[in-house]
């Protein structure tokens, strides 16, 4: 029997993501389940919003709106976590995913895992480590860029391996991911190596990188030794002192 797809909430804060985002955003939310709930958030009556209205409709959107009653506060903010908090406790859904790089809602973020539901998270490289930290996974916005349909798809620049090995954090976190998921061998299961360092790091993704797989990434450090597993899947182990 087929393993039903996760049900998934997808919220969207419109003053903080263009909407020309939102469709590489969904088609990544489909690898983690099914969104049978999206809704945007926003001042609809304000004249920035406008190029909204085209893209909530193509993607099934429900606009909320949310009037900016006192300047100088949020109030997309509140009604977003409100109705965040009102889905959770539905007990419907496996996970929730918070398009928005506004660390407002970093406690939003953890109090939903404390439900033992999964959250993702999406927004800008300047989004703050607090509400990045606070999510299961967080994605960046940039490495879902669609290509424009009337140009060539120009995939994104890979950083060269000794710029790899010169990052500190991805070097010592692959290392710290593969010496936990080790066997007596020094072998470890590729897939739970990204798994860790996800949990380490909820925006760790080789596509920061410019490697649309992690067994490129690992593999360009010229640190690690990736091979198939008998079994299937990928393993990898430190290279020894000889290169091997």
């Amino acid at each position: 029997m087929t393993k039903p797809q996760d049900l998934l909430a997808v919220l969207v804060d419109a003053d903080n993501v263009a909407p020309s985002r939102i469709g590489a955003v969904l088609t990544e939310v489909a690898r983690f389940g099914t969104a049978s709930v999206k809704r945007v958030y926003g001042d609809w009556t304000r004249p920035n919003l406008g190029s909204w209205k085209p893209v909530a409709s193509e993607h099934v959107i429900q606009p909320m709106q949310q009037f900016a009653n006192t300047a100088g506060k949020n109030a997309t903010d509140s009604a977003l976590i409100i109705d965040a908090m009102d889905l959770l406790y539905t007990r419907r859904f496996d996970g929730f995913c918070i398009v928005s790089s506004d660390s407002d809602f970093t406690r939003l973020a953890s109090r939903i895992r404390e439900e033992g539901v999964t959250v993702y998270g999406f927004g800008e490289r300047q989004t703050p480590a607090a509400f990045r930290n606070g999510c299961d996974q967080f994605t960046y916005l940039d490495v879902l860029d669609e290509p424009v349909a009337e140009s060539p798809s120009v995939p994104p620049a890979r950083v060269a391996a000794a710029h790899l090995r010169g990052d500190s954090k991805l070097v010592l976190g692959l290392r710290s991911s593969i010496a936990s998921g080790s066997g007596d061998d020094g072998w470890a299961d590729l897939a739970a190596v990204g798994s860790l360092m996800r949990k380490q790091q909820p925006d760790f993704d080789s596509r920061n990188w410019g490697y649309a797989k992690l067994s490129d990434l690992v593999r360009a450090t010229e640190l690690f030794v990736v091979e198939p597993r008998p079994t299937g899947g990928m393993r990898v182990r430190g290279k020894r002192k000889n290169g091997d």
